[in-house]
């Protein structure tokens, strides 16, 4: 199976040179990898140039855009531009963060689990962060959720959920939209990827009523929007979050957003969600 790695990349030139060294070490290397300059200001356009002289599957895109940093929107259009650039000749295609450093086994593991069960729609491991020394697990969702920062979709997959969204909860968004197909989405706790930034340091203030707007957009409604806005807050231990997601919730409502899924999945995402909420209260 061939797979492709995207890689939205803005002011990452503290990072970019230990993601692409690690997958240069893979056991199984991508036929392509596409780093898109996302407006950068520093030198991540000159460290992927010099490795693109000794690696002949990696290319650069440049893109402009604004330099401001909401979650979402930003990164998933500067994935659409490098999935511009490519051909349709894959199996799989990846979308990757510019600061991580992945395990050399990571998609000789990935696409083992595609090629095992044709049903599998998502494969990803999960994000570690250095605290004190140590690599701890960066433990802000549920075990069964794969991480924004290293998305792995089976073509048929990817093609049918229809990209990915340019806003923040795409990477919620496209899971859901994958059961709905009947697609499986399949976390991996033996696959142990480096998040060298931890997620969110350069949101603004903004991106905090962004959250709530995402949990309208999904389709959730405020009850399951409140109870998820709790548990968020309380992973990231700040409170006082509820409020703010809260906030963005009634925002989007009263503005009227338009929602990213259709009615029927809107549906359906509800139902899935409580379903979930139920299994988790009775297993208490």
């Amino acid at each position: 199976m061939k797979y492709y790695i995207i890689i939205p990349a803005h002011n990452e030139a503290d990072f970019i040179g230990l993601t692409l060294n690690s997958i240069s070490t893979q056991t199984l290397l991508p036929s392509k990898v596409v780093v898109v300059n996302d407006n950068s200001t520093d030198a991540t356009a000159s460290i992927v140039t010099e490795f693109i002289k000794t690696h002949d599957y990696i290319s650069l895109v440049n893109k402009t855009s604004e330099a401001i940093h909401l979650p979402g929107s930003k990164v998933i259009q500067a994935f659409h531009k490098g999935f511009e650039t490519i051909d349709a000749d894959f199996d799989v295609i990846v979308k990757l963060d510019a600061d991580l450093i992945l395990p050399d086994n990571y998609f000789e593991t990935i696409i083992s689990h595609f090629k095992q069960d044709t049903t599998i729609g998502m494969v990803g491991g999960f994000a570690y962060i250095e605290k004190n020394g140590q690599w701890i697990l960066e433990n802000l969702t549920d075990k069964d959720h794969i991480r924004g920062a290293f998305k792995a979709y089976r073509k048929e997959c990817f093609l049918q959920i229809g990209n990915l969204k340019p806003a923040m909860g795409w990477d919620t968004v496209d899971e859901l939209l994958c059961k709905f197909y009947g697609w499986k989405v399949v976390t991996d706790q033996s696959l142990k990827v480096k998040h060298l930034k931890p997620t969110g340091a350069n949101y603004n203030k903004t991106a905090r009523y962004k959250q709530g707007e995402a949990f309208y957009t999904l389709g959730y409604g405020f009850v399951i929007t409140a109870i998820a806005s709790a548990k968020l807050a309380m992973m990231k231990r700040k409170p006082l979050l509820f409020f703010d997601y809260i906030q963005g919730f009634w925002k989007a409502k009263l503005e009227k957003k338009p929602l990213l899924v259709t009615a029927e999945q809107a549906s359906f995402i509800k139902s899935y969600r409580l379903k979930k909420m139920k299994e988790k209260l009775f297993n208490l």
